[in-house]
Formats: structure tokens, C-alpha cells, sequence
């Protein structure tokens, strides 16, 4: 117990407090602007600063715990536009909102307080997963410094917000490493919770499945085990594909509803390219265009293109490899409110590696100093300027 608590007392205690510099520094903003108390609870709104935590797609993860599921495809009356489709609670993955709601009976704290308590247990399991991994590359200071990255990402304010973001993260970390310690149960069953939190789980899905494959080919663990693991990773997200689309009529649902409400659908990047073009030369006459959000966004895409190459030169293991390159792409190849890449490309941790072993080389109080720099402006540009100034 005592050398558990050695090992990874000093991750805990990293990540969280670069995370509560950076969250002490969001509310501070909040309640100093005072903007949270004109807009709408549901949008970016609420009587208190830490109300905003539960807007957007908080709002909806609220309602699931609290009332369940409702799928169905109804028609916007007269429409026109993208938006065809009312929006309903079977666009959002089950798994977040079925903890939440577990949680809270379990507790009594209510919806906010258990969303809130799983997201943030499920962001210090993320931190250790992440240092788990990068310490394999460069190991101790390295993967202490890539926990505290996973605090100060651009996209990190919804680690600590009634957003389902830390658990997937958590989720496809652990994954990664339980197929790089060859444990496959545990990875497709891990792969398999993952599809129920998120439909870009299908990366980390198609990772699992291409390491079982080469595994297989290598005939290093048998056949059951990597069998086992294909088997099990797209359960999750395939069954809760088709419970909405049984429930619907209409096996296609969940994509329908994605595009006809959220106008979310793959259109093979021009929606991204549209942004990237626009926003620096100051146009704003793409689709959903929020300045703010959109200029980090626009950073945070540069940002992962200048850190893949780095990434692929140390040679990651294939499920690292398979689980980013289709992340991006996913992300990317999506029409969507362009100010969420941010949070869409929050799961790239295995970007992390290559900045953290270049940290290694500086001292623990050098390093420390550096990264609480920059938690301390989280709080502007992974907060309040996504939740407040855009859509998170």
C-alpha cells in the first residue's frame, strides 16, 4: 500500500493541483464578468458560476440520469436548413449519465453533484493512465509531466464539468495500456465500456482490433485471448447503435438524428478546411462560427499537426498509432461546431509523449513552474472561453 501511494501519490497530486489552479482561475473569471447570470441555464447560463459546468451538453446528461431515454426522429415544422430534426436525448452516449444517476442514489448528491464527482474521479484515473503509459517512453519524470498536461490541454475545462470527456479518456487510456501489457480481456472489455460513452470510440475500437490482428499474426498470446478482445471492443458501441435504432424504426437513427438536429455528419473535412481558411483572415462566413472558440480551435489543430510527426519519429506501438491517426481523422473529417474540436481532440493523450520527454529534462520545480504557468491560463483559454465565449 505504502509503495502504491509513493508511486502514484505524486501524479495525483500534480494533476490535481495544476487542475485546481486552472479551475480557481475559471470561476474567478466567471463570477468577476458576471456574463453566466444573463444567459440561459441551459447555454453557458445559471444563478452561480459553477452552474455553467452544467450547460450544453451537461443540460442533456442532467435529463438522461434524471429521466431516461426518449428516442425518436420528430420533424422540425416548416424547416428549411441544416436543422431538420427536434434534438433528443439518444444523441448522447449512455454510459456517463447511467453512472451519474447511479451515483447519485447511491450518495443522495443529486445529479450535479454525482455528474460532477464521476467526471472528476474519472480525470485522476485518466492522469494515471496517461502517466502510465508515457512512462514506458521516458519513464518517471516523463510521465509525470504528461499528467500535467492532461491538466492544462487546451479543451481541459470540461475534465472538471458534467461532461462525459474524462471517463471516455479514462476509458481509452487504460485500454491502451492493458493492450500493451497484452492483457486483451481486459482491453475489449474496456474498449467495449468506451463505445458506450462515446461514438468516437470507434478508433479506439479499430486500435484494439488492428494490435489483436497483428498479435494473431505474431502468434505471441494465443488465438483466444486477442479473439476475445475483437469479439468484446464493438459490443458497446454497436448494441447502443442499434437499441436506438430498434427504438426509432429506423436502424440509420442515430446518424439521422446527428445530422437532421445537431447538423453533425462527415463531410470529409471541407467543413474543417472552411474554418482553417476563414478564421485567419478574419472571415466568419462558415457554418456556426464563434470567434473565440474558434481561433483556439484553429491553434489546437496546428498544435496536434505539428505534434503527430513528432509522435510517429519515436515509433509508438500500432494501438497508439491506429487509436490517434483515427481520432483525427474522425474530428476532423466531421462537419460540426468547429469551436468543440478543442474538446474532440482532447483524447489525443498519446500527443502528450512527445512535449513530456522533452520536460523530463528539466527539474521537478522548473517543470512544475512552467506547466502552472500555463494552468493558471487554462482557466481563460480551456475555460471560460470555451463555455462563456463559445460552445464546449
Amino acid at each position: 500500500m505504502r509503495r502504491t501511494a509513493a508511486h502514484h501519490g505524486p501524479v495525483l497530486l500534480m494533476y490535481g493541483t495544476l487542475k485546481l489552479i486552472g479551475f480557481a482561475a475559471f470561476m474567478y473569471l466567471l463570477h468577476s464578468t458576471g456574463d453566466y447570470q444573463k444567459k440561459n441555464p441551459r447555454f453557458g447560463g445559471g444563478a452561480h458560476p459553477w452552474d455553467v459546468l452544467a450547460t450544453w451538453d451537461g443540460w442533456w446528461y442532467r435529463q438522461i440520469a434524471e429521466h431516461g431515454y426518449h428516442p425518436e426522429l420528430v420533424p422540425v415544422p416548416g424547416a428549411t436548413g441544416l436543422i431538420t430534426l427536434e434534438g433528443n436525448s439518444a444523441a448522447f452516449f449512455p454510459l456517463y449519465p447511467a453512472l451519474t444517476r447511479l451515483v447519485s442514489e447511491l450518495t443522495g448528491l443529486g445529479s450535479y453533484g454525482a455528474g460532477m464527482l464521476v467526471s472528476v474521479v474519472a480525470s485522476f484515473a485518466a492522469a494515471l493512465g496517461i502517466y502510465a503509459v508515457t512512462e514506458r517512453f521516458g519513464g518517471r519524470r516523463a510521465g509525470l509531466a504528461a499528467a500535467g498536461l492532461w491538466a492544462i490541454w487546451p479543451g481541459s475545462g470540461v475534465e472538471w464539468a458534467l461532461y462525459s470527456d474524462s471517463l471516455y479518456v479514462a476509458l481509452a487510456v487504460w485500454t491502451c495500456h492493458a493492450v500493451l501489457r497484452r492483457r486483451w480481456l481486459t482491453a475489449g472489455l474496456l474498449a467495449c465500456a468506451a463505445g458506450l460513452n462515446r461514438p468516437t470510440a470507434a478508433a479506439l475500437i479499430a486500435a484494439v482490433l488492428v494490435a489483436a490482428l497483428l498479435a494473431l499474426r505474431r502468434r505471441q498470446d494465443g488465438l483466444r485471448r486477442p479473439l476475445a478482445a475483437m469479439a468484446l471492443a464493438p459490443l458497446g458501441l454497436l448494441g447502443y447503435l442499434g437499441w436506438v435504432g430498434h427504438r426509432m424504426g429506423d436502424y440509420a437513427g442515430y446518424f439521422r438524428l446527428q445530422s437532421g438536429a445537431w447538423a453533425h455528419e462527415w463531410d470529409f473535412g471541407r467543413q474543417t478546411l472552411d474554418v482553417l481558411t476563414s478564421v485567419p483572415v478574419g472571415r466568419s462566413d462558415y457554418l456556426f462560427p464563434w470567434p473565440f472558440a474558434d481561433m483556439i480551435g484553429v491553434g489546437v489543430v496546428l498544435l496536434v499537426i505539428l505534434l503527430l510527426p513528432l509522435l510517429i519519429r519515436i515509433r509508438p506501438p500500432a494501438v497508439l498509432t491506429v487509436y490517434t491517426l483515427l481520432t483525427l481523422v474522425l474530428v476532423l473529417g466531421s462537419q460540426q461546431i468547429f469551436g468543440n474540436v478543442s474538446r474532440y481532440l482532447l483524447p489525443l493523450f498519446p500527443l502528450f509523449i512527445p512535449p513530456a520527454l522533452a520536460l523530463r529534462r528539466l527539474g521537478p520545480a522548473c517543470q512544475f513552474t512552467l506547466l502552472g504557468i500555463a494552468a493558471l491560463a487554462s482557466g481563460s483559454y480551456a475555460g471560460y472561453a470555451l463555455f462563456e465565449l463559445g460552445v464546449p
